[in-house]
């Protein structure tokens, strides 16, 4: 069930989008406010707790993919308390893709950085990836198989909060806050306030001309 866009917005907010439909997109943006990322936020976490009930959720784990999706889990995270009672809350973790990356030859592993931490068995669970921006689909694959070297999930499903197009491999994710089109040189940048959520925002930045 697609989730309409608020009277008056230009962003199009589908946190579940069916493959039959074509969501909208935003078609010129370069600066996205804290208060569309707060409504896409609540989107994604009323579809998540929709299709995965409190009386399945003890075996629901959201893995936020390092690094970007560190922080849209932990938004997650807050946002489900109030559709599941304490006991029944979906589990979460940080899943690290540094030594499945493509193009690891290019970019070496950093020194530090942000090991994979699940916190109960993968196997015969529900999985939900989250990640700040999907663009290549790249990410996503990497996750996959960081994922299936710790076992084999019943399911697993991705949450995004902006899917920003340009996809070289056959990725879709299952639920998405916001849709932006950006050209291939620009960047989309999520900041996620640690603190004060009205610092939120999204920033399209173009190359210098």
């Amino acid at each position: 069930m697609a989730v309409s866009a608020p009277s008056g917005s230009s962003f199009g907010l589908y946190p579940l989008i069916h493959p039959s439909q074509k969501p909208p997109t935003v078609p010129d943006p370069t600066r996205i406010p804290a208060a569309e990322l707060s409504r896409a936020l609540d989107n994604i976490s009323a579809a998540i707790a929709e299709h995965h009930p409190s009386d399945s959720a003890r075996r629901l784990i959201l893995l936020g993919i390092a690094n970007g999706g560190v922080h849209v889990v932990t938004r997650l995270q807050l946002l489900l308390r109030k559709y599941y009672p304490e006991g029944s809350r979906p589990r979460t973790g940080i899943i690290d893709i540094s030594f499945h990356r493509d193009d690891i030859g290019r970019q070496p592993i950093p020194k530090e950085f942000t090991p994979t931490l699940i916190p109960i068995d993968v196997t015969d669970a529900n999985v939900i990836l989250v990640d700040d921006v999907l663009q290549s689909g790249r990410t996503v694959k990497a996750a996959l198989d960081e994922l299936f070297d710790h076992g084999r999930p019943a399911k697993v499903e991705l949450a995004i909060l902006v899917d920003r197009g340009g996809r070289t491999l056959p990725v879709a994710a299952d639920y998405t806050g916001l849709i932006v089109k950006a050209g291939a040189n620009e960047k989309v940048t999520v900041v996620l306030h640690g603190t004060d959520a009205r610092n939120d925002s999204i920033t399209i930045s173009r190359p210098a001309k």
